[in-house]
């Protein structure tokens, strides 16, 4: 028994013009100015629809720019203390840091230790471990308080 190439046909409209000899709807196609084109090859008949391929290639690319456009990318702020920073100052730091968090960005803060600074190192370690309490609960430690130098480091990300 031979089969015969049969597809289920949709027009540009969306209607379903029912299942069609594959032939039958190419020429239906070819008449309307527009060119076949396989949707659903899986299903039983397959679905087949007729589409100006230039115009589907263009408003794909269109959907694609779309969503790279509203992607955020994350970017990593940076917030510069000193091991013996005063408490309005630390709020204000603390503040600005919260802020980037919400916003989805990661911040590295910096401890910059100057002269003597550097033998008391303990200062340093006691004030990052106050910023990560006081920021657990919007932010994860993403790089944990580390010696670069002269400076202490530590990278925070949101949860």
């Amino acid at each position: 028994m031979i089969t015969v190439p049969r597809v289920r046909v949709i027009d540009d409209d969306g209607e379903n013009l029912g299942i069609l000899l594959t032939h039958e709807a190419i020429a239906q196609a070819f008449e309307s100015g527009l060119d076949l084109v396989e949707v659903s090859p899986n299903a039983d008949p397959p679905v087949c629809k007729f589409l100006d391929v230039g115009k589907f290639r263009y408003e794909a690319q269109k959907k694609a720019n779309a969503a790279r456009k509203s992607q955020k990318t994350q970017e990593i702020k940076e917030i510069k203390m000193r091991p013996n920073i005063d408490d309005h100052d630390y709020d204000v730091k603390m503040r600005a840091m919260t802020r980037f968090i919400e916003e989805g960005d990661k911040v590295k803060v910096t401890l910059r230790f100057r002269g003597r600074e550097l033998s008391h190192q303990q200062l340093g370690m006691n004030l990052l471990k106050r910023v990560q309490e006081d920021i657990a609960e919007i932010a994860k430690v993403e790089a944990y308080p580390r010696m670069e130098g002269r400076q202490m480091l530590m990278v925070m990300s949101p949860k």
